[in-house]
């Protein structure tokens, strides 16, 4: 049973969780439940409710940007539609962000144009490149209702063991019943207080040091 389903009662709707960096040493991060102690002025987006997928943390995503570009994504792409499942969702549980397929391809043509190649891949990353250049990555931006997250760098890239590659730290969603699905992943939340307060039917981001 998730959070979201037990919080109604237990912690009058309200829970939030901090996730280390990956570098982070002791890599132990933070979740608050209840109303006490959640951050004050923290701005928020719709929480989406899908009938189908109760245990989904669903959210309007309406954008991306890289550096400065808006990313060409067309609307019906991001809608969120709960008798398919599509949309997006914020996930604790899972590593690597996934954009449906034509999201994700228009997000990385916009990040190689933006950086210098050449490219190769690495498991499920396509996009990996020389570290020396990581110092002119653009930064990405993901655009919610009423929230705009820009992403650290080390929230957007992932080193390769030698530390000689730099990777787009996002993949195209799986061929399965999730290849409709955008997941915005526990690699893109470290550092960040992600807080649920499902009576009020909202998800807010807020910066913080979790380790």
């Amino acid at each position: 049973m998730s959070l979201l389903s037990q919080s109604g009662s237990l912690y009058s709707g309200v829970f939030s969780y901090c996730l280390p960096s990956f570098k982070s040493y002791y890599f132990s991060g933070s979740l608050k439940l209840g109303p006490l102690g959640q951050p004050k002025n923290i701005k928020t987006t719709p929480l989406l409710k899908n009938p189908h997928r109760p245990s989904l943390y669903y959210v309007n995503l309406t954008g991306v940007s890289i550096g400065r570009v808006n990313v060409p994504i067309a609307p019906e792409l991001l809608a969120f539609d709960p008798n398919t499942g599509a949309g997006t969702i914020i996930d604790s549980g899972t590593v690597i962000t996934r954009f449906i397929q034509p999201i994700y391809t228009a997000i990385r043509d916009e990040f190689r144009k933006q950086v210098t190649g050449p490219f190769s891949s690495l498991g499920a990353f396509d996009t990996c490149f020389a570290a020396t250049n990581e110092a002119v990555a653009p930064a990405i931006t993901f655009h919610f209702t009423g929230l705009d997250l820009k992403l650290p760098m080390e929230n957007s890239l992932i080193h390769s063991s030698s530390g000689s590659l730099a990777c787009l730290a996002m993949a195209a969603a799986p061929n399965n019943v999730n290849s409709v699905l955008n997941v915005i992943a526990n690699l893109q939340q470290q550092n960040l207080r992600i807080l649920f307060d499902t009576v009020n039917s909202r998800l807010g981001i807020a910066r913080e040091l979790c380790n």
